[in-house]
């Protein structure tokens, strides 16, 4: 919602000298919109769940991110390139504000995908010991004898 209100913001701009930060700034706002939008559509519908190859947790960890980095990059130059105009000075406010958002879900994308990366080591190392011991176990069975060579 944050990034959708700083692109309204941006969008009701008329007029500007340079303009590069600008563009910049409703690029980044409305790519956070739509990829985020996007996530949240798969997960909200559970379609995440018919494509296990791809590993969701580093999906959403990659998004939050790159949504962080790029939100305070454009708040901080469009702050800086700005006319004193209350929908520039929105803008950068609600930017900065979608930034710490992104910045909070980046953490807890964080641990989540540290704590399935721990489970998921820890299963395959559980299996592995499970095969090795299985391996191990030697079924008493008469009718097959040993031979000394």
């Amino acid at each position: 919602l944050l990034a959708l209100t700083a692109f309204i913001c941006i969008e009701t701009i008329m007029e500007c000298s340079p303009c590069e930060g600008l563009y910049f700034f409703e690029f980044v706002s409305c790519s956070a919109l739509v990829v985020t939008g996007a996530l949240l559509l798969l997960f909200s519908l559970n379609l995440h769940t018919r494509i296990p190859q791809i590993n969701w947790n580093l999906t959403d960890l990659v998004n939050t991110g790159l949504s962080t980095f790029f939100f305070f990059i454009a708040s901080v130059v469009l702050a800086a390139l700005n006319h004193k105009t209350g929908a520039e000075i929105a803008a950068v406010v609600f930017g900065f504000l979608a930034m710490a958002v992104y910045a909070v879900n980046t953490f807890l994308a964080v641990r989540k995908w540290r704590m399935s990366s721990r489970q998921q080591s820890s299963r395959q190392s559980s299996d592995y010991m499970r095969a090795r011991t299985e391996s191990r176990e030697v079924v008493h069975r008469p009718e097959i004898q040993r031979l000394d060579a």
